[in-house]
């Protein structure tokens, strides 16, 4: 079965379009969607399918399940993430200060570190 990702989708009109993994634009009727299933844009997607005269039509969709990645599982709830982001703001603040005086600001690396892991859980 061919594999792609949902480029839109919308439940009220009852149709979309998905964009295949080799590039097709494949339509996809509400009829093709399980009961239950939201599909979003991005959502990858395995589906059937079949020849319209107005071209390809998905004949049903399934939801590819993307295995928990090991940020997933080390996720930090919400609630640990508020100190943190206040923390980061507070050195940000500091930081951009450092470079309207023209200089950059000391621990750069470290602060690049955090927004990094911050990133991550923002994007887990």
């Amino acid at each position: 079965m061919p594999t792609g990702k949902v480029k839109f989708f919308d439940a009220e009109k009852g149709f979309g379009f998905i964009t295949g993994d080799d590039g097709a634009q494949v339509y996809v009727p509400q009829s093709a969607v399980p009961l239950g299933v939201k599909l979003r844009p991005g959502t990858r997607v395995e589906y059937g399918i079949g020849e319209t005269r107005r071209g390809p039509a998905a004949l049903s969709v399934s939801v590819i399940k993307k295995e928990k990645s090991l940020l997933e599982v080390n996720r930090r709830s919400p609630e640990e993430l508020v100190p943190l982001i206040e923390d980061l703001i507070k050195i940000l603040d500091v930081s951009s200060t450092q470079l309207r005086r023209g200089r950059y600001p000391e621990g750069g690396p470290r602060i690049a570190q955090a927004l990094r892991a911050l990133a991550d859980d923002f994007d887990a």
